[in-house]
């Protein structure tokens, strides 16, 4: 693990291998543990960076200072640091979303791009996004945030044989500063370049779990917009593909890197 100061702020992140760069980006509420059963892997072949986005995990915490967009630029600033040229993208959830918008803003950057269930269009939500959003401040203040936690992560891994991961995943959660796990969330729903999709030349693949939030229609159709993209679907996983099918995860990225 290293700290280091970006934008103004402690950015915490792995280091780990190397050759060929590989950025791993987590999602919403998480950290860069949702990686834990990718670094190992990939290291073996890769020089593997997996930051703390801003306000999430041993980062430093900025309640009102989020958005894809910003976020962007602290791994685009972390990476001059580090004087990384290019690297592949590796987004999950949320990190699929800076992904996509790293691709877009800093091209020269970006090799390849990998997405793991995501979308260049969290705002194409509209009612459902400010839906979500008003329902999990709504538990937040009537059950509290450990509540959330324990629905977030139950809906991610239901299964018995599942718990540890609910439990570590609920405790990642749990472990937010609650106004900004809120604002971040509020900005990812106003977020979206689905009508930049297009110009995107990177390589790119896009891999859906057969269970994921949202549909493998939606994931289809963006494909079929870009230039240079193609989609895997993963059966018997829901929406955290990091953990649930892990291997079969690992051997899709070892094989498009």
């Amino acid at each position: 693990m290293a700290l280091t100061t970006i934008n103004g702020i402690d950015i915490d992140y792995a280091d780990v291998g190397e050759g060929n760069v590989v950025v791993l980006l987590h999602g919403l509420g998480s950290t860069k543990k949702d990686w834990d059963l990718q670094i190992p892997v990939l290291s073996q072949k890769f020089r593997v960076i997996a930051p703390d986005f801003r306000a999430h995990g041993n980062s430093e915490r900025v309640p009102k200072e989020q958005g894809v967009e910003m976020m962007s630029e602290d791994i685009y600033e972390l990476l001059n640091s580090l004087s990384i040229k290019k690297a592949s993208f590796v987004g999950f959830s949320m990190g699929g979303a800076v992904s996509f918008q790293m691709a877009y803003s800093h091209p020269e950057m970006v090799d390849k791009l990998v997405i793991l269930n995501s979308g260049p269009d969290f705002n194409n939500a509209k009612d459902a996004g400010i839906d979500i959003l008003a329902e999990r401040t709504k538990i937040i203040k009537e059950q509290g945030f450990r509540t959330l936690a324990k629905t977030i992560s139950s809906g991610m891994f239901p299964e018995e044989n599942q718990k540890k991961w609910r439990d570590d995943f609920e405790h990642r959660i749990v472990s937010n500063d609650e106004d900004a796990y809120l604002h971040t969330f509020g900005q990812l729903m106003k977020w979206g370049m689905s009508d930049k999709v297009s110009e995107i030349p990177h390589k790119t693949l896009v891999i859906a779990s057969d269970m994921d939030y949202t549909s493998l229609d939606y994931k289809k159709s963006y494909v079929d917009r870009m230039q240079n993209a193609k989609l895997v679907v993963v059966e018997n996983s829901r929406h955290g593909i990091v953990l649930d099918q892990a291997e079969k995860l690992n051997e899709e990225l070892m094989k498009f890197l």
